[in-house]
């Protein structure tokens, strides 16, 4: 008989779950997931290909790939997109969703709970659209393009919290909050003035359909209705009922968003004693019986779900797809465009340039400014005036909705030299924001 090995054994860990192949590749995804420079990343790599290739002799396959029509016919109502528009009005509805799911989190869960420090953010954010607008509209007055001013209102998220991650601790968590919410806020806004002011001519019918079915909605999650599926069988009717209406059908996405409840059903004290009734099988050998050890078990998975809000669980579920996938293709079908069509001596040029790389941090830091000197906002401790400036500057990247905003607005031969101010004026913003804030922190 084999004698029994001396020894300390390997301990055999039973609290957590059990693990497998496969984590190996998961877990170091999910930690990937969770770096917010890996998706500003990716969005700056996928607008540069965008560019070269619309630059290349494949420049015109590129762009006309992009106009390929979508049908889709229920009954009398037929639904005709390109594939731009798919990804410009369907897909980004999502980005929208998540951005009104992060604004309530930090109001509701966050660092924005106490009003006065909101102030602060929001202060900012309504400079960083107020200032570039009234300096676009000056510069523009009586030209072509005037109307494209919501062009300049808006700062682009990813690229901005991807921005501060490549500082990592250099830059205090202060700022990273303070420009997540300026972002955030000023994103919103810009929706806002596209769902007014570049919306085709409003059809009542289908607008109070929509507003019928945000009431629903509404409704649903104030009794507590819990059904996913149904949200999104009702968010999707909603979307059809304002894209119908003549209306931007992604501010869909921002109404609803807001409208996620942001408390959990099961507290950590329920979660607890419903865990501590949970065996390990169920009794008698039964594996698909109805047994009550069956029915704890079965009740200790919709706990450990719903210990999460619906809030909380949409945006975890949604920020990889969105930062990975949604907003590369939105750069892929977007940022394109033949660098010998932007002219740089034209005023819209000079306007766009200056809008996002004077407006901005001027708006931004003025405004928090008179915030704070009338009271109604204060600032944490860490959060210098070196640091405000700097997150100012960086508050001049612009991209997304801008972008989104010249296709709307301007007439198709401003498109190009819209799209190459705001490349320019994003890339000087992030440079000069960048420097400031290295020359202003302290080494990690």
């Amino acid at each position: 008989m084999m004698a029994r090995a001396e020894g300390p054994q390997p301990r055999v860990t039973l609290v957590g779950l059990p693990t497998g192949g496969v984590d190996r590749f998961t877990r170091p995804l999910g930690r990937f997931l969770r770096i917010e420079a890996i998706a500003a990343a990716l969005l700056l790599l996928v607008t540069l290909g965008a560019v070269a290739v619309a630059n290349s002799s494949w420049g015109p396959s590129f762009s006309r790939l992009w106009e390929i029509p979508f049908s889709v016919q229920v009954g009398a109502y037929g639904l005709t997109r390109t594939l731009r528009s798919v990804i410009n009005d369907g897909l980004m509805t999502l980005f929208f969703f998540l951005l009104a799911l992060e604004l309530k989190r930090e109001l509701v869960l966050g660092g924005l709970r106490n009003p006065r420090v909101a102030a602060l953010s929001i202060a900012g954010a309504m400079g960083g659209m107020i200032v570039p607008a009234g300096i676009y509209l000056v510069l523009m007055s009586g030209r072509p393009g005037a109307p494209a001013w919501g062009m300049v209102v808006a700062t682009d998220t990813a690229f901005v919290i991807g921005a501060l991650a490549l500082l990592g601790k250099r830059v205090p968590q202060s700022l990273r909050l303070f420009m997540l919410s300026v972002t955030v806020v000023d994103d919103l806004g810009s929706l806002f003035v596209v769902a007014l002011g570049y919306s085709d001519e409003i059809a009542w019918t289908p607008l109070a359909l929509a507003v019928g079915g945000v009431a629903v909605v509404f409704a649903m999650s104030r009794i507590g209705f819990r059904g996913f599926p149904a949200y999104v069988l009702l968010g999707s009717l909603v979307w059809l009922a304002a894209d119908a209406s003549g209306i931007q059908p992604t501010v869909t996405g921002m109404v609803l968003g807001l409208l996620t409840p942001a408390r959990r059903w099961v507290d950590d004290q329920r979660l607890y004693a419903i865990l501590s009734q949970v065996v390990a099988h169920p009794s008698g050998g039964e594996g698909s019986a109805d047994t009550e050890d069956r029915q704890t078990l079965q009740m200790a998975e919709i706990a450990a779900r719903e210990a999460l809000s619906p809030l909380e669980r949409l945006g975890i579920a949604l920020h990889p797809w969105v930062g990975l996938l949604i907003l590369p293709l939105f750069a892929l079908a977007n940022a394109g465009f033949a660098l010998s069509s932007g002219d740089l001596r034209s005023t819209l040029f000079s306007a766009v340039f200056v809008s996002f790389t004077v407006g901005k941090p001027l708006g931004v830091v003025g405004f928090s400014w008179l915030a704070l000197r009338s009271g109604i906002a204060i600032r944490p401790p860490d959060l210098g005036w070196r640091f405000l400036v700097s997150g100012g500057m960086l508050a001049g990247i612009g991209f997304t909705l801008p972008l989104f905003i010249a296709d709307l607005a301007l007439a198709t031969d401003l498109i190009g030299t819209a799209k190459l101010s705001v490349f320019l004026a994003s890339t000087t913003s992030a440079v000069i924001g960048l420097g400031l804030l290295v020359s202003s922190s302290p080494k990690a």
